[in-house]
């Protein structure tokens, strides 16, 4: 089946066709750390890891670059004596990496900072100077511009007339020649940092934001790639920018274009400029005993789709997971108790056997737990990435194996527990990753002692014959969305999916 995105560029669906299908190549926008980060930059950063996972799972091997924007306007400005600017950049780069790794995002396959290209964005800057595309400020301030009037095709990707644009404001606009053009490079102004200045043919300074993106690109997967992602806010004038820059060079950059939607509050943008922002370090502490929580509420909307969060949202994460978990255990567990019964010991191998397998050929299709998903996941998935749809094809795999289990057929379930476990490694919430281990926290034990007493409490009102008791603590349980199964090994309990 073939894998359809929606290129913002084209703005319609198209067939994935990947440049190497055994390298695909994807360019993430990374942070400018200029402060910590807010949900909606780990939203957008998730969008592209489950992207990854899945062209992992389709191609095999995916080389993602991720920059670390750490010189900027906005960096500079925030540095202190105490704190200089590139002390707080590379904290800030850290409370980002925290953040990321908090919900089991995986780490690029290369992170390189600004700082560290700046020879390539000179030699970038240079090239487009002697294609007649960019020039220096006669002023002799050092600036260097892009002339968007040189470049027939800008305003390709946003699709607007030069006339139309506002006026570019990431530099002083001494020496321009059109209010829309911007800076590559800017010249070294008096009152910035000295350490905050490299020496360029046109004088010393600092990169532009947008010719950072063009140039690392280049370096880390060549002047042509398959993705460009990053979050909607990004199409321009950044990600209109970098295209013009690096096509105007001779290069074919992007080959897709793909933006994810923005977290909202009460309708508006969530950024740091307007000040309604939610730190991602204070969400992920609220949900420090299960940040998978946080995962799936973010992944529950359409990656393009505006996300506005709620305490409600998490809360039906915690649900959704809840059960989700339950399954997978309660599967394990029955699977466990067969090879008991069998002479096994209990001993959990990674393939659980069917104590009937009659459907040989479904269970050797579903062995294979990161490999085998449901045809429906799969259309789900290589339809834009359609998680909220894959969501659903999770949870009625999770209804079909509970129901499986509830009438002994065990070779269903076992079909069942495969498909849920590979669902879940493509989405990142599988329950048994290393990652997650911290899903059975604190208030996971809590629970679990309490259940376990009530439980105990109902065995010895079964024993003592009083069972208008024993149904009142089993009612009680119930009511709390909790199953109970009574099997031979005991009573097991479970979150009501």
């Amino acid at each position: 089946m073939i894998l359809r995105l929606y290129d913002t560029r084209a703005q319609q669906l198209r067939d994935f066709v990947p440049l190497d299908p055994e390298n695909i190549t994807m360019y993430v926008c990374g942070p400018t750390v200029q402060s910590g980060p807010h949900i909606g930059h780990v939203r957008s950063a998730l969008s592209y890891d489950i992207l990854r996972r899945w062209l992992e799972l389709r191609y095999g091997r995916v080389t993602v670059v991720r920059n670390v924007t750490d010189i900027d306007d906005k960096v500079l400005a925030n540095g202190t004596d105490a704190e200089p600017w590139w002390a707080l950049a590379y904290r800030m780069e850290q409370e980002f990496a925290a953040a990321y790794a908090g919900i089991g995002i995986l780490p690029p396959t290369y992170e390189p900072r600004a700082t560290g290209s700046i020879p390539q964005m000179q030699e970038l800057i240079q090239t487009l100077i002697e294609r007649g595309h960019a020039y220096a400020a006669p002023d002799g301030s050092g600036d260097v511009y892009f002339d968007v009037r040189s470049w027939t095709q800008y305003g390709a990707l946003t699709r607007q007339s030069i006339d139309a644009m506002e006026a570019a404001e990431d530099a002083d606009p001494r020496g321009k020649r059109n209010p829309q053009d911007f800076a590559l490079w800017k010249g070294a102004k008096p009152d910035e940092p000295t350490d905050a200045v490299w020496q360029s043919p046109w004088g010393g300074g600092r990169p532009g934001w947008h010719i950072e993106c063009s140039a690392m690109s280049k370096r880390y997967l060549g002047p042509e790639f398959d993705i460009h992602g990053g979050g909607l806010d990004l199409r321009f004038p950044h990600h209109e920018n970098e295209l013009a820059q690096s096509t105007a060079a001779g290069d074919g950059f992007a080959r897709y274009w793909v933006h994810n939607g923005l977290v909202t509050v009460n309708g508006q943008k969530m950024s740091k400029s307007l000040g309604n922002f939610t730190l991602a370090a204070d969400i992920l502490k609220a949900h420090e005993d299960d940040p998978m929580v946080v995962r799936y509420a973010l992944a529950a909307a359409h990656y393009r789709s505006s996300l506005d969060l709620t305490p409600a949202s998490y809360a039906e994460a915690e649900t959704a997971l809840g059960r989700i978990r339950s399954f997978l255990k309660r599967g394990e567990r029955t699977f466990a108790e067969n090879e008991v019964r069998r002479g096994n010991g209990g001993a959990m191998t990674e393939t659980p056997h069917a104590t009937v397998s009659s459907d040989a050929a479904a269970l050797d299709a579903a062995s294979d737990a990161f490999g085998r998903v449901p045809r429906s996941f799969e259309l789900a998935m290589n339809d834009d990435l359609n998680v909220p749809q894959a969501l659903a094809v999770l949870h009625e795999s999770v209804r079909r194996g509970n129901t499986a289990l509830d009438s002994d057929d065990h070779a269903g379930a076992e079909i069942a527990w495969h498909e849920v476990g590979a669902m879940t490694n493509v989405l990142g919430i599988d329950p048994r990753a290393p990652q997650q281990t911290k899903g059975a926290g604190a208030e996971a034990s809590a629970l679990d002692a309490l259940v376990r007493t009530m439980i105990d409490q109902r065995a010895q009102a079964r024993a003592d014959k009083d069972w208008a008791a024993a149904d009142r603590i089993r009612d009680a349980i119930a009511a709390a969305g909790i199953t109970l199964e009574d099997t031979p090994d005991g009573t097991h309990w479970s979150i009501d999916g």
